[in-house]
């Protein structure tokens, strides 16, 4: 189905209503329980069944994938399942995951519950490290081929040129912006030289601690709607928090973990600050896109203010100078 305007409008104005036609044409019957989950890029949804329990909707925001890119991605979950990893595979009804209603496009998913994973627990970064080790597994035995790449172009120059053409960026910050924008991305090929080009696989692509949800002793691993290829340290350096002093255990913690499973060039340790500069670049031009859709307004009111530019351009002059640091050491 095609997206087109029309659909962009239905998305933003989505209802009850509308959800529970949508839900129940895949056979199942609601009992009238909605609960909107914490998601802005599509509208996520709990919904209760009438036969007990739940089960989460997810209608995606037209434009973003093709109905390929997402088959794809639905693919490669259902790859992860098969192999007994801890993710959350949508759920098939008649023989499909992408169901089309009117001008909506939804999967269901079943519902998995927990907590965010601490990340001071040195014994639960290893086993994140480990389940990514075993993503990393499938990654490699196939490339994506409707999905995008990570990288500079994708995430860097093409953000950075968006909010040139835009009005968001104030006068009095634009000229900093765009010099110092240059720099970065200079500095980001450089990154990436050290790094020596590493090869591509599949990634999860946003693996972060809100995508993953702790249950007593298991994990679940959730919303790979972002997956692409890209790097293998894309989905291990966003479990690192604090100062280098602290992340220094917790990166060789993960690797611990991720190198039972597969190997890992120790040269993309030099890609963490680059990867970290390209996603705050990418993040502001994301609001930027969407700050038409009225639930973005809502959800970022601080965004397209000058405070926030200034707190923008002082994040990106500190990233400049993380790039030329050392990597973080990985005592292999």
């Amino acid at each position: 189905m095609p997206d087109t305007a029309a659909s962009a409008l239905a998305y933003q104005d989505l209802q009850p209503g509308d959800i529970i036609d949508a839900v129940e044409t895949t056979g199942v019957r609601c009992d009238g329980r909605m609960l909107a989950l914490n998601s802005y890029e599509n509208r996520v949804y709990q919904i209760g069944l009438e036969d007990a329990g739940n089960i989460v909707a997810k209608f995606y925001r037209p434009g973003r994938w093709t109905d390929a890119a997402i088959l794809e991605e639905h693919e490669f979950s259902q790859e992860l399942a098969d192999d007994e990893l801890p993710v959350v595979p949508p759920i098939r009804s008649d023989g499909r995951t992408l169901h089309h209603q009117d001008e909506f496009r939804f999967a269901l998913f079943d519902c998995r519950g927990g907590r965010a994973p601490d990340l001071d627990n040195l014994d639960l970064l290893g086993q994140l490290g480990r389940l990514v080790g075993r993503i990393h597994m499938h990654g490699v035995r196939a490339d994506f081929s409707d999905r995008p790449t990570l990288d500079a172009d994708s995430f860097g120059h093409s953000s950075v040129n968006y909010l040139l053409d835009s009005d968001f960026i104030p006068a009095d910050v634009l000229p900093a912006y765009e010099s110092l924008c240059g720099d970065l991305l200079t500095q980001v090929d450089h990154c990436y030289d050290r790094a020596g080009h590493p090869e591509h696989l599949r990634l999860h692509g946003d693996f972060h601690p809100g995508n993953v949800l702790v249950a007593g002793e298991q994990l679940h691993i959730v919303d790979l709607d972002d997956a692409r290829m890209g790097p293998a340290v894309q989905d291990l350096w966003m479990f690192l928090s604090g100062d280098r002093n602290e992340q220094t255990p917790q990166l060789n913690e993960i690797l611990d973990g991720y190198t039972r499973f597969q190997e890992f060039d120790a040269r993309e340790l030099h890609l963490i600050e680059a990867l970290r500069t390209l996603r705050i670049m990418h993040y502001a031009a994301w609001l930027a896109r969407r700050w038409e859709d009225p639930a973005f307004k809502r959800a970022f009111p601080w965004f397209n203010s000058g405070r926030y530019w200034d707190d923008h351009v002082l994040a990106l002059r500190e990233q400049l100078a993380l790039m030329q640091e050392e990597p973080l050491a990985w005592l292999d």
